[in-house]
């Protein structure tokens, strides 16, 4: 298996170290190591749980890219990791080992949120390129400091918002843009599911860690591990980010000691007055993922892996509506929306495939990813707001300091 450390400190710790992220890793005085040119990115995974594994088992239909080392405090998670890895690939227990490993190009980052920012921060210090999931960082400031680093390290620095690669988004904006659907003034938004959210763990000790989506101490709960995606794809339609948030959030059904929302519905102002509602649920999954975009003349819905377009009803007409004689009518377009077709691989792959793909490519010929560091940035901060307005029941405003 390789070399192993087994320190925990660095990889789990009591989330203190990535808090307080500004003051061990000051932005002022950072001696980057200069990457070196390849054309085989050797790639290091810290996180190899059920997102980090399903990324390095993506990575079998990435070109260009080894996976040469696995970095993970649980055995389990370790050796999963190292299965689908090079079979010479190096497996270890700290991070920072692996990030200085002199074989490793480039992180892949898969761990709870929290540590986003000290890991990605360890590595962009070493030199390498990083591959950060979502969403970018813990905090506002952190947010914004990573911005600062990525600006001054000559790195690629991609964000796993992977939807900015998947055709459909862009035939939708393409679609909205030539104004079939008239103009755009809403979005509803809803990423739902049907589950208490609870991984299995075999040491009490663990309970926090295994399930760090349920507490606020590692990460911004739905927002952060789902409604994210969305946030994303309606400001890369929409050429912005929002302008202001307010909404509501609960613990109101699964009662069990969790301190992260269990439901949450925010409204987002985007400029022109535009408005996205995001919800969501872990009590219902009726169409757990899925994006309305209502225009003045249509209706686009965009689910998983297909979308469709629906006319608006061209005439209304009046008659007897709950007993109001002269009320409006509505006029049915009728029958199902029609299919929006856009071009991909076939079979369309997974998008992931794609974010990763386009990893590779940038660091081998220094084109700037698609999803990069200051889209991860928006959404990051658009998140933070989001979950402060439900926390307080307050309007939460776009400050001028955050567009860097």
């Amino acid at each position: 298996m390789g070399q192993k450390h087994h320190s925990r400190r660095k990889f789990l710790g009591t989330g203190v170290l990535a808090l307080t992220g500004l003051t061990a890793f000051g932005y002022q005085g950072l001696d980057f190591i200069q990457p070196a040119k390849i054309d085989m990115v050797r790639v290091g995974l810290i996180g190899s749980g059920s997102r980090g594994l399903g990324l390095a088992q993506t990575l079998a239909n990435v070109r260009n890219i080894e996976l040469v080392a696995c970095c993970d405090v649980v055995e389990d998670h370790l050796k999963a990791g190292l299965r689908v890895a090079h079979k010479d690939a190096k497996g270890y227990y700290d991070y920072q080992n692996l990030i200085d490993d002199p074989n490793v190009q480039a992180v892949i980052i898969a761990t709870p949120l929290y540590l986003h920012f000290p890991m990605a921060v360890a590595a962009l210090k070493a030199g390498k390129h990083v591959y950060v999931e979502k969403t970018m960082a813990y905090n506002i400031p952190q947010t914004l400091h990573l911005v600062k680093l990525v600006d001054t390290s000559n790195l690629i620095f991609q964000v796993g918002h992977q939807y900015r690669y998947y055709a459909m988004y862009h035939r939708v904006k393409e679609i909205i843009k030539m104004g079939w659907i008239g103009k755009v003034y809403h979005y509803e938004c809803q990423y739902n599911r049907n589950s208490d959210w609870r991984q299995p763990v075999n040491d009490p000790k663990m309970e926090r860690a295994v399930n760090w989506k349920m507490y606020k101490e590692y990460c911004g709960g739905l927002l952060s591990e789902l409604s994210a995606h969305e946030i994303d794809m309606v400001n890369m339609i929409e050429g912005a980010h929002p302008v202001k948030v307010a909404g509501f959030g609960g613990i109101d059904y699964w009662k069990d000691g969790r301190d992260n929302f269990d439901n949450i519905r925010l409204v987002y102002e985007y400029p022109g007055g535009v408005k996205s509602s995001v919800t969501s649920i872990l009590s219902n999954e009726y169409k757990g993922y899925s994006i309305r975009i209502l225009g003045t003349r249509g209706t686009i819905e965009i689910l998983r892996d297909k979308a469709f377009i629906y006319a608006e009803a061209k005439s209304k007409t009046t008659g007897t509506v709950d007993g109001v004689t002269g009320a409006t009518v509505e006029v049915s377009p009728g029958g199902a929306g029609e299919p929006i077709v856009f071009h991909q691989d076939s079979p369309v792959l997974d998008p992931t495939v794609y974010a990763l793909r386009d990893f590779a490519e940038c660091i081998l010929t220094g084109k700037k990813p698609a999803s990069n560091v200051r889209t991860g940035k928006d959404v990051a901060i658009a998140v933070h707001m989001g979950n402060k307005a439900a926390e307080t029941e307050t309007t939460q405003y776009w400050k001028s300091e955050y567009d860097i």
